[in-house]
């Protein structure tokens, strides 16, 4: 990380779902004091012990990561504001922000896809329960951009985030929705996620300025490349290099960098030729590009290198989701791919958090109002649900079959 530290550190965050620091360390970097971090995954808070009692100094600062935070690892449904309120606080403490990215699985389109049908996509509410708990200036919400146009109770694209709106508002807390790129902010990976911030007292801050671009934005820099950013880290490990074989490594290696293995095509009702991607285990990275999206799974992208082709890393996935060098993992090698896959990006975490802090003392005398959805929310929502339309049936029809399909083939097997 080279961005700018903030020196002062008298502001205070807790970090729910805090998975292995990755916005927990992104806000210290940016001038929090971590109060506490709670997660239901035994792995992630090893990993945030193991780390904070290595006292990893936070760079251009006296501070460490970590220092004095409370870790706990329970289920979110079950803790409360004692839990995390500091052991000496005075009954009117309240932190000035409570961050956090309830599971994004169900609203993923890499996950479940159940929406908020999942228990998972429920546990925002707890989210909800907290912030009435604990009363925090500022509330920084993050999750996958499949949430803007995940449907609601009324079975329409959109009605999750509104349903989210709509708690966080009867909490008392005026609503700015964003989608981001992570790429934007210089960072070396393209990952949009969807960011919320949200305030009770304060001015409603607006979302950074990107100071990065592909070249369609004036007066930013070029976005940092896979191939530089890797061009600055330690050769990798033997032990952790991963190398395809058999007639894996003979499709890989025809395939030039940019591209992947294609998925089945689908046939639409608005695609009679298939409706295909790449198969998300089988890509070739691009160098001149940031990475795509770092996922939880232990089978990030390939590299063509003059070795020949390997994947990316556990370390090198952990640098490129912006962890501080320094940074260990606890867990088995799957484990510490989902924590770092499942993290918030370091770069854009910080840019964030900058601008509440920048927005901290402002106090209004009115009560701030939430802002409008931006415009590109609106066409992603009228966009989903006319492919609901056009394929809806279709893809019912398609499930139902693969559903028939597993169950006689588990009564075969039987």
């Amino acid at each position: 990380m080279t961005s700018k530290v903030i020196q002062s550190a008298n502001y205070t965050a807790i970090d729910l779902f805090c998975g292995a620091g990755g916005l927990s360390t992104a806000l210290e970097r940016s001038g929090f004091t971590s109060v506490a971090a709670v997660d239901h995954d035994r792995d992630c808070i090893a990993t945030l012990r193991r780390n904070q009692e290595k006292k990893i100094t936070i760079a251009d600062t006296a501070r460490k990561y970590l220092e004095d935070t409370k870790l706990l690892h329970g289920d979110i449904r079950e803790i409360t504001r004692a839990d995390l309120a500091p052991a000496d606080a005075p009954a009117n403490w309240r932190p000035d922000v409570l961050a956090g990215g309830p599971p994004c699985q169900p609203f993923s389109a890499a996950g479940s896809g159940l929406g908020l049908n999942d228990p998972r996509g429920q546990l925002f509410q707890h989210f909800v329960r907290l912030a009435e708990e604990l009363r925090p200036r500022f509330i920084l919400f993050e999750n996958v951009a499949g949430l803007v146009t995940a449907k609601g109770k009324d079975g329409l694209p959109g009605g999750a985030l509104k349903l989210i709106q709509s708690h966080f508002e009867s909490a008392g807390y005026a609503c700015r929705f964003e989608l981001m790129n992570a790429a934007d902010f210089g960072a070396p990976q393209r990952r949009v996620r969807l960011y919320m911030i949200a305030s009770c007292d304060d001015n409603l801050p607006t979302f950074p300025v990107p100071t990065h671009s592909d070249g369609r934005l004036s007066d930013t820099r070029a976005w940092q490349t896979l191939g530089e950013f890797l061009a600055h880290l330690p050769d990798p490990l033997e032990e952790d290099i991963v190398r395809p074989t058999g007639k894996r490594a003979d499709e890989l290696v025809k395939l030039r960098p940019g591209t992947g293995l294609k998925s089945g095509g689908i046939v639409e009702a608005n695609r009679p030729s298939g409706h295909w991607g790449y198969r998300q285990d089988c890509f070739v990275a691009d160098p001149t590009l940031p990475s795509r999206t770092i996922r939880a799974a232990s089978t990030p992208d390939w590299l063509k290198t003059e070795a020949g082709l390997r994947r990316l890393t556990w370390r090198e996935c952990a640098a490129l989701q912006g962890f501080p060098t320094s940074w260990e993992f606890e867990g088995a090698r799957a484990s510490r791919f989902r924590q770092i896959g499942n993290a918030v990006q370091g770069e854009i975490g910080e840019a964030v958090a900058k601008t509440i802090v920048d927005a901290l003392g402002c106090s209004v005398a009115v009560k701030p109002a939430s802002a409008p959805w931006p415009s590109n929310f609106m066409k992603r929502v009228r966009y989903t649900a006319m492919e609901a339309r056009v394929n809806g049936a279709h893809r019912q029809a398609a499930k139902a079959e693969k559903a028939l399909m597993a169950e006689a083939s588990s009564h075969a097997a039987s």
